[in-house]
């Protein structure tokens, strides 16, 4: 059973969108300490890897990170709908299906962006995975691909899936380019166009949309939120500088009492999750990577980054490690 403090439609007022690589169970642990409130998503799975590949380990996460989202990706009614009932089984308290990542590994697969081509298969996608367990099902989408003009293309594709079954959706203001530009290059060269989503609000009031991309700090976040948005959805600035985006999450976006946490209390926090990740045989790195940009912007906050980059991964290193570079911070900013 999900926690009751765990509704996902709440907690998407503010979430970390999911990250190929790097919103892992470590990396949503340590954003979890940050903030009690925002919605976490996992790296996207794919419905094949779950249904034929049995590679049920990459559901595992922690009770501690709710309120979390699974994403999927795959593009089999059939499927998607096996995999959404693995992800409901196993806990979580929503599955996403994912219609924008642009990289040529999803491509290939039919799945991802390409899929705002076939709106009707997402819609039978969706409805698949709806009538296949209980949690909410969401769409994470461009707003459109390739030679699609966004303001026709959305419109339809958001009626399309909302007859589907699909109520909530988070909408990554940029087309993707499947001819011509990298994953990386589709995550900066298409132009932002805030104002599209805003009118799907407008278009489609009943719907729960969230704005996703190139959103760099709180004050962004309230903007899309005073205007009428009802979730904001924050990739890399997450990432990156963490404690920009989450540290005072709960205050300024939830209306939560200030609790007060520093960046030190951060670390301190993580350091019985790394104790326990490093008691079943994992690697100190694997923490601690998402962590190098705690102090970003700060004093030390080089000399965090060197520490943990360079010793990490070293036989024997553990949180006595982190202690050593949450020192060097201390001492630059003294």
């Amino acid at each position: 059973m999900t926690p009751p403090h765990s509704d996902p439609r709440a907690a998407a007022r503010l979430s970390v969108a999911p990250m190929m690589d790097w919103t892992d169970r470590h990396c949503r642990a340590f954003h979890r300490v940050m903030s009690r409130r925002a919605l976490l998503y996992t790296e996207m799975v794919t419905a094949p890897a779950l249904v034929r590949g049995g590679a049920r380990h990459l559901l595992d996460f922690s009770e501690t990170e709710h309120p979390v989202a699974l994403q999927l990706g795959g593009s089999d009614p059939a499927e998607l709908a096996s995999a959404a009932r693995m992800g409901a089984d196993h806990g979580y308290a929503e599955i996403n299906l994912n219609v924008g990542c642009p990289s040529d590994r999803v491509k290939s697969g039919c799945f991802g962006a390409v899929l705002m081509q076939q709106p009707d298969l997402v819609a039978e996608c969706c409805a698949a995975m709806i009538a296949a367990q209980s949690r909410e099902v969401t769409v994470k989408c461009r707003i459109g691909v390739d030679d699609q003009l966004p303001e026709e293309i959305l419109p339809h594709f958001l009626s399309t899936i909302r007859e589907g079954g699909i109520r909530r959706v988070a909408i990554h203001a940029r087309k993707a380019w499947l001819k011509g530009l990298s994953p990386k290059e589709n995550r900066d060269i298409p132009p932002l166009d805030y104002p599209l989503v805003h009118a799907m609000k407008a278009a489609f009031p009943d719907m729960h949309i969230s704005i996703n991309g190139g959103i760099g700090n709180l004050d962004e976040v309230r903007h899309h939120l005073d205007r009428g948005l009802d979730g904001v959805m924050v990739g890399r600035m997450a990432y990156h500088d963490p404690a920009a985006i989450l540290l005072d999450a709960d205050r300024l976006v939830f209306g939560e009492a200030d609790a007060g946490m520093t960046r030190e209390d951060v670390v301190l926090s993580m350091l019985p999750h790394i104790d326990a990740h490093l008691g079943v045989g994992g690697k100190l790195g694997q923490v601690t990577r998402h962590m190098l940009g705690l102090f970003t912007g700060l004093p030390g906050a080089r000399r965090w980054r060197r520490i943990l980059s360079e010793g990490a991964h070293r036989d024997g290193a553990d949180s006595a490690l982190v202690l050593d570079a949450l020192a060097a911070v201390g001492e630059a900013a003294a």
